[in-house]
């Protein structure tokens, strides 16, 4: 290229200037950029984060826009393999530093989900579903930006919740309180590696068990862990069903169900919205 066509360009020999700066910090760079922030609304609304948690009782959280570097991370061979570029980028993208990705009731971080990959490749979502009336695969879209706006009912009105998050449920056969937690996604990490080793080590699961174990912190008061968990491996069936049918009441979501008009067989049926390989990963 020749000087003229430099100087016309704006282009300047490195020799003769320094480069211009990326950085954002200086208010007369020709670059600055303030990447745009947005609130997500929390299925729970703040209500069963204990006092002193940065959402306690808050209905919304901050989040920046997806960046390149945020992408960079979730193709992170290291993290993928580790199982934790998901939540590593969600900790790049909360504003506020105080909220750890870990302790998120699974509700908001659900939601958490859905806006960043809004923000990082748009509200389309095409995966493929199985029609559970003829068996018949085929892709479909999703909205996610509906999915989102859908809202909630309020699935607690008639639960008191306590400061510290908690709430009770009353066990209909041996009459037996229940003060029981939400699950954050901690737990769900820890209860996935304890039914890998069971299987590891040829173990029968024990899923349903563990779950109940994860969401009950004291029964009739009693807080020792080996009295609650003695009394949970005992537990009458029925009591277990209801407990864990009214967690799934009262546990604040993402409503992800859609209606599925297949054109194989002509049923409409409604579907969970499946997280494929493709929801953070679009061109795989």
């Amino acid at each position: 290229m020749s000087r003229n066509n430099e100087e016309r360009l704006g282009i300047i020999d490195e020799g003769q200037a320094p480069p211009i700066s990326a950085t954002t910090s200086g208010n007369n760079s020709p670059l600055q950029f303030v990447t745009p922030t947005e609130f997500v609304d929390l299925p729970t609304q703040g209500k069963f984060y204990p006092e002193g948690h940065p959402l306690f009782n808050k209905d919304t959280v901050e989040i920046r826009y997806m960046t390149a570097k945020d992408e960079d991370i979730l193709t992170s061979k290291t993290l993928l393999k580790k199982g934790i570029a998901v939540d590593r980028m969600l900790a790049n993208i909360l504003v506020d530093k105080n909220i750890k990705v870990e302790d998120l009731f699974v509700g908001d971080k659900n939601a958490i989900i859905i806006a960043s990959r809004i923000s990082g490749y748009g509200p389309e979502y095409k995966t493929n579903v199985t029609c559970p009336s003829c068996g018949n695969t085929a892709e479909n879209e999703f909205d996610l930006n509906a999915i989102l706006e859908k809202g909630l009912a309020d699935p607690y009105e008639d639960i008191e919740i306590a400061p510290d998050g908690t709430f009770n449920i009353t066990l209909p056969k041996t009459k037996v309180i229940a003060q029981c937690r939400l699950v954050t996604g901690k737990d769900e990490k820890r209860l996935e590696a304890t039914q890998a080793k069971r299987k590891k080590h040829n173990l029968p699961e024990n899923t349903l068990t563990e779950l109940v174990k994860t969401l009950v912190v004291s029964l009739n008061g009693e807080t020792d862990r080996a009295v609650v968990e003695r009394f949970i491996d005992q537990m009458p069936a029925l009591d277990s069903k209801f407990l864990r049918a009214a967690y799934n009441r009262v546990v604040p979501n993402v409503d992800m169900k859609h209606v599925y008009g297949c054109e194989s067989c002509g049923v409409d049926t409604s579907l969970d919205m499946p997280f494929s390989v493709s929801f953070f990963w679009p061109n795989e």
